[in-house]
């Protein structure tokens, strides 16, 4: 699955972005879709997840209440909403994905468990 991001910029704290990852190759429907971020020097951190029916989410505690993950399975995207920017945000952000079983409705795609990587886009906060 190629996955491409898109939608990252330079922002003030408070303001709002959506990214969006559009995956192509194959159809994402059976797959659990994530997105992560890694700031300079730092581990990548899983930031959000979906399961492949939406039936679970996650969030990284730091950021709930502020983003929100989406998919669109008819139009292969996967959306990551932020509102609330903080400078900590401030890093790249990537989305992957992890197959998974039509019978797996709350399967995730962790750190250590996607199939395929984007090539991420840049959030920044320049407060």
């Amino acid at each position: 699955v190629l996955l491409v991001e898109s939608g990252g910029g330079l922002v003030q704290a408070g303001a709002s972005l959506r990214l969006s990852c559009a995956a192509s190759g194959r159809i994402i429907s059976y797959y659990a879709m994530g997105w992560f971020l890694q700031a300079p020097g730092k581990e990548r951190e899983f930031v959000a997840g979906i399961s492949w029916r939406a039936s679970n989410t996650y969030y990284l505690d730091s950021v709930k209440g502020r983003l929100s993950i989406s998919r669109d399975n008819a139009k292969n995207t996967v959306a990551l909403q932020m509102t609330a920017l903080k400078p900590e945000d401030t890093a790249m952000y990537s989305c992957g994905t992890k197959n998974t079983s039509p019978t797996d409705y709350v399967a995730l795609a962790r750190p250590g468990e996607c199939d395929d990587w984007g090539q991420g886009t840049q959030v920044t906060d320049y407060s």
